[in-house]
């Protein structure tokens, strides 16, 4: 690492040029007049400017480069520094000050603007706590309007009118002829100028002039997972880089790739591909509109192409450990991701099937979006020997374990990495030992007391187990609810006691609150939850045509006691079904659910 101080002049050149770039993971610039003003303001006044970090190149592209906005020139040259921090405020002051064309920029209401940037000169010789005043934007035409454009408050669209004004065009401070014939021109125009002309020069053109901005220069040496840590780290623009964007600029710059196809290689176009195909199907994975990131993430999958990556390279002795650090996925060759990345995109589609099966068919009631990443890993590394029985239930077991333990709340790389090697080893025979997740997870009978939100993966879980054990909905009770008719019903999670039932006869009781209360029925059904249950189970009954006694057999499929409801019996009803679903639990896990006290068992 090296420091430096090169004055802004020469490294606007350098932008010019294309011998300074970014590199291709470095989002767009995008900064608004306000803070282009101040940060010309801060410049006139030769405040430091923040420091900016380089990366070497070594006369080689480390990662696909792409010019700042407006130099896009010197696209064809190959940099000697890319631009790790600070492109927002090098763009600014290039556009600004070194080209001569409008600045491309927006209101503080995001709207598009074309902006000239001046400095009052009046102004700006007085006190430096004016500086914000005297610099000014104005339109493409050169001309500031107020009253719906009806009044004309500054004509700037000629230099005698510039001069006359005493604003100084900004872009045209690095260009001596120009200065000098602005200057020529000002002086001329009145005596009182000269004097003013000097202050100016001495004050704000001197300090552009002279101005420097510290640098800190990585070496070309630099790994790519330091320059991910130290973007995270020393990135001012607030947004952290990730993994994906790195690996699309280190993708595009593969040469040999480029060479062999004629192009380079667009991981985002790949990734956007497989997202649709998968999400077209399988709403669990969210949406597919471009750029939009929810459900299944991007960086997901880089982490299942990189789980069998490292799967097959510790298998041929080439690494020590199955692994999808960042480090891993940095290192993940192209040929390699081109090579896996078709057979992970099926593994996704056999996950997606998977939770359809568990009757988890929305993305808001996945209960960990984690945990699909082992899953996808092991099934493009088994394959089609994760529909043999005795491999479905196991994975159908770890699966439970997972989301009722609550293990992929917290750090979840290791636990991504024992998981795979350890279904693996168990499905082929290799181990008989069950994977950590299954022999770890455990469910506290009094946690369905806390389980009131979607916040929790558990329970999500007893949503989706209520309706995969046979839940009939209370309105369209044609047969037990689908895949599909959780979509086409709207079905959700309502309460069984009603609020304002509980508020009424077991005020400040949170358990009305909890999942035990709470079962899967449409949205047709909930607007008939109205008042006691006794009440409301006859008016289902009679809207839907059906005799009592059939209709509490529907009930029933809801894993509780109907009699219960017809006596608005809230404590009994609240311990029978806890119990009830501890037993769901306990089938869904393969094990017995841990009681605080042994004599609650």
């Amino acid at each position: 690492m090296a420091l430096d101080s090169p004055k802004l002049q020469k490294l606007l050149k350098d932008i010019e040029s294309g011998v300074l770039q970014l590199p291709d993971f470095q989002r767009e610039w995008k900064w608004d007049d306000q803070r282009i003003r101040e940060l010309i303001a801060t410049v006139t006044l030769d405040y430091p400017l923040g420091v900016v970090m380089t990366l070497e190149t070594g006369g080689r592209n480390p990662f696909r480069p792409r010019t700042l906005t407006g130099a896009e020139g010197g696209r064809f040259v190959i940099p000697d520094l890319l631009l790790l921090d600070g492109q927002q405020r090098l763009t600014s002051l290039f556009q600004a000050l070194h080209l001569s064309q409008p600045v491309r920029t927006v209101d503080d209401r995001n709207k598009e603007l074309e902006r000239w940037y001046y400095v009052d000169i009046a102004r700006a010789v007085g006190s430096s706590t004016d500086r914000d005043e005297a610099i000014v934007s104005v339109p493409k035409d050169r001309v500031l309007r107020s009253n719906f454009a009806r009044t004309v408050n500054l004509d700037l669209s000629s230099r005698t009118l510039e001069c006359r004004a005493r604003h100084f065009p900004l872009s045209a401070v690095f260009d001596s002829d120009k200065v000098t014939a602005w200057q020529r021109e000002f002086v001329l125009m009145d005596d009182a100028n000269w004097d003013l002309w000097a202050q100016f020069d001495q004050r704000i053109l001197h300090n552009i002039r002279s101005f420097q901005v510290p640098m800190i220069k990585l070496a070309a040496s630099t790994t790519k997972d330091a320059v991910c840590s130290v973007f995270e780290r020393v990135n001012t623009g607030g947004v952290p880089l990730n993994v994906f964007e790195l690996l699309t600029a280190t993708y595009a710059g593969d040469s040999e790739y480029e060479q062999n196809h004629g192009d380079y290689y667009r991981l985002p176009d790949a990734w956007q591909d497989i997202k649709k195909s998968l999400a077209t199907s399988y709403p669990v994975f969210g949406r597919i509109e471009q750029g939009i990131d929810d459900g299944l993430s991007r960086s997901d999958f880089l982490q299942a192409v990189t789980l069998v990556n490292t799967w097959e390279r510790k298998r041929e002795k080439l690494t020590m450990a199955v692994s999808c650090k960042r480090r891993d996925l940095l290192n993940l060759p192209l040929d390699d991701f081109i090579r896996i990345s078709p057979g992970v995109a099926s593994a996704f589609e056999w996950v997606g099937e998977f939770l359809s099966e568990q009757f988890i068919v929305r993305q808001t009631d996945l209960p960990y979006r984690t945990q699909l990443v082992p899953m996808a890993a092991v099934r493009a590394i088994l394959g089609e020997r994760t529909d043999e029985p005795d491999t479905r239930d196991l994975i159908t077991r770890w699966y439970w374990c997972g989301v009722l333990g609550e293990m992929y709340g917290g750090a979840t790389e290791s636990r991504f990495t024992r998981d795979v090697e350890q279904l693996v080893a168990r499905a082929t025979g290799v181990s008989r030992v069950m994977p950590d997740t299954i022999m770890e997870a455990a469910f506290l009978a009094d946690r369905l007391d806390t389980l009131t939100t979607r916040n929790s993966a558990a329970y999500k879980g007893i949503y989706a187990l209520l309706v995969k054990q046979g839940a009939v909905d209370w309105y369209h009770s044609e047969g037990p609810l689908t895949p599909g008719t959780l979509l086409q019903h709207a079905v959700a999670i309502r309460q069984v006691f009603p609020k304002p039932w509980l508020a009424r006869h077991v005020p400040n009781d949170s358990r009305g609150n909890s999942i035990v209360n709470k079962t899967p029925l449409s949205y047709r059904a909930s607007k008939s939850l109205i008042g006691s249950p006794s009440a409301y189970l006859q008016v289902l009954a009679r809207e839907t045509g059906t005799r009592p006694e059939w209709f509490d057999d529907v009930v029933a499929t809801h894993v509780m006691n109907p009699a219960t409801l017809h006596e608005d019996d809230f404590e009994g009803f609240y311990a029978d079904r806890s119990a009830r679903l501890v037993e769901l639990v306990n089938e869904a896990m393969g094990k017995r659910t841990v009681f605080r006290d042994e004599s609650d068992r």
